[in-house]
């Protein structure tokens, strides 16, 4: 904040005050459909986005983000609540309050100890398929309250085979009423989509409700919502005693789920307006906000994408937009908190259906990854069936597992194709995208896309034996080393290992193109010198013609 202040220029004022206030009017009712979504009390959201966008605001880099409770994290909220059995409105909101703040404290470790590349362990097409499944996963569990049933079940599956057999005892009031918010909340969205459709649903839910008297008519209310500011409260510690598996597993996950979401999006607006974001202050931003909202009784926070948009639209300039937001945010607390103990359950299920629908069912996405690359699809596939079965804190153990088991695969099957000559030229190109390049024959051109280290080793040698023993007459092989950028310890003894592999097929090994941090390794390692220093390369060509040479042939012989 100290940076942006210093820089203060008094025309952003207007600006400012204006986005912060239109952001909070987006957040204040969609806040509280996130609340519901974790099962806390309503006002508990709402403390949330107070604490987190002033909090973002003071320690924040980026000018135009807007951070706060998201429908995801609220699902993975819920599902930690659900997985640990927790009950009782207070104790969940305790529950959810240590969670917060558990993930605050590991969000500011990665800031001191700059590991906020850990979050490129969850790979974009998992969290597509975990917000997907979350999102049906919401939904679903949304359903009763359209029509003032009950079901049962121990999955999302389960409920909504449930939830079919419920219908014949559904309240007509509340149906209508449901069915309603669902047509006006989509409806705007699809007709209108710059008016806030969440508010507009909100202020009609109340108006309709006091018109009407909507529950003495059998349709359910949400009950008390206390005027009054958050008090600074420290979570029963025995609750991380007893469910600290639990609380350790949400609070990782929703630390990857927020920093992805936090970084590119700092990254978008910061690239938009020309200036700089420190990712690891961003990290320490989210770890304060997280924290400072867990001691506020409030839920997890993170980066708002449509808030964030909404706030860049309406023309802020710095941190002072969420200041005003925040703060706005408090002033509802104090001024009109009661009101919504009157909002009718069902309009608060259409809220927080349209929310996830539109904010965590990335349709076009989907498509994407099925149209450029098949294997992903699958993978969000995966992500999006493990959630709906094992549940959405699962579903993201599980999700990380699926990109872990992809990256360890992709980095140990490198890339290592075959190499032709371009007629005329010199240089090198892959044999099976231009199977008309000239090739030598008994020498063989190979190339290794990738680090030579403990894995990816043993793959090398593997190739190397392959080509050795299938290729007719062979006598040299040429390594281009030019993809080689990094060698470990194990990937240097693997190179002495391939050298003495070849000598014993009386096959001259060559290296070209081999980059200096790699030369010094095997330098260092005593490699260079066996192989010899008429065998390596500043070339690919000079390599093949060097081997021509050595079997008593010329350039003219080819």
């Amino acid at each position: 904040m100290v940076g942006w202040i210093r820089s203060y220029e008094r025309r952003w004022l207007r600006s400012d005050l204006i986005a912060g206030v239109t952001v909070a009017a987006l957040i204040v009712p969609k806040n509280l459909g996130y609340a519901g979504i974790a099962g806390i009390p309503l006002q508990n959201g709402l403390y949330a986005a107070a604490a987190g966008a002033i909090l973002y605001a003071v320690f924040g880099t980026s000018r135009q983000i807007s951070t706060g409770p998201s429908s995801g994290l609220a699902a993975v909220a819920a599902s930690a609540v659900a997985m640990a059995g927790i009950t009782g409105v207070q104790d969940v909101a305790s529950f959810v309050a240590m969670i917060t703040v558990v993930s605050g404290v590991l969000f500011l470790v990665l800031a001191v100890l700059k590991m906020g590349w850990i979050a490129q362990f969850l790979s974009r097409a998992v969290v597509t398929g975990f917000l997907f499944g979350a999102a049906i996963d919401v939904v679903i569990g949304e359903l009763p309250k359209l029509t003032g049933t009950k079901v049962t079940g121990s999955n999302p599956l389960q409920e909504l085979w449930s939830w079919f057999g419920t219908l014949a005892d559904a309240s007509l009031a509340t149906v209508v009423v449901g069915v309603a918010a669902l047509v006006v909340v989509f409806g705007l969205r699809a007709i209108a989509p710059r008016i806030p459709g969440a508010l507009v649903l909100v202020v009609g839910g109340l108006v309709a409700s006091w018109l009407f008297d909507l529950g003495t008519h059998g349709v359910a209310l949400v009950g008390d919502v206390p005027r009054g500011l958050p008090v600074l409260q420290v979570p029963g510690l025995h609750l991380l005693g007893d469910h600290a598996s639990t609380i350790t597993v949400a609070a990782v996950a929703l630390v990857l789920i927020g920093f992805s979401q936090t970084a590119g999006d700092a990254r978008t607006f910061a690239a938009r307006h020309h200036y700089r974001i420190d990712i690891d202050q961003e990290s320490a931003a989210q770890g304060i906000a997280n924290a400072g909202a867990g001691l506020f009784q409030g839920m997890p926070v993170s980066t708002s994408l449509s808030a964030s948009s909404l706030n860049d639209h309406a023309g802020a300039r710095t941190g002072l937009a969420s200041l005003t937001s925040g703060v706005t945010v408090l002033l509802t607390l104090v001024v009109l908190a009661p009101v919504f103990s009157k909002l009718p359950k069902p309009v608060l299920a259409a809220l927080i259906i349209e929310a996830v629908v539109m904010g965590m069912m990335d349709v076009p996405e989907m498509r994407r990854l099925a149209r450029v690359q098949r294997f992903d699809f699958w993978i969000a596939i995966a992500a999006i069936t493990s959630t709906l079965l094992v549940g959405v804190l699962a579903g993201v153990i599980i999700g990380v597992g699926f990109s872990l088991i992809w990256l360890i695969s992709v980095a140990t099957r490198p890339h290592m194709p075959l190499l032709g000559r371009e007629p005329g030229t010199q240089a090198f190109r892959q044999l099976d995208e231009y199977p008309g390049d000239e090739q030598f024959p008994g020498i063989v051109v190979l190339r290794l896309d990738g680090g030579l280290f403990f894995a990816t080793s043993d793959a090398l040698e593997d190739r190397v034996r392959e080509v050795a023993l299938s290729t007719p007459g062979i006598t040299g092989i040429v390594l281009d080393c030019e993809g080689i950028d990094f060698i470990d310890s194990q990937g240097s003894a693997k190179m002495r290992e391939i050298l003495e592999l070849t000598e014993q097929a009386d096959v001259t090994l060559r290296l070209a193109r081999v980059k200096p941090a790699v030369r010094e390794v095997l330098e260092r390692d005593g490699v260079l010198n066996h192989i010899g220093d008429d065998k390596t390369h500043g070339n690919v060509d000079q390599a093949v013609e060097a081997q021509i040479a050595a079997e008593g042939g010329s350039r003219a012989d080819i």
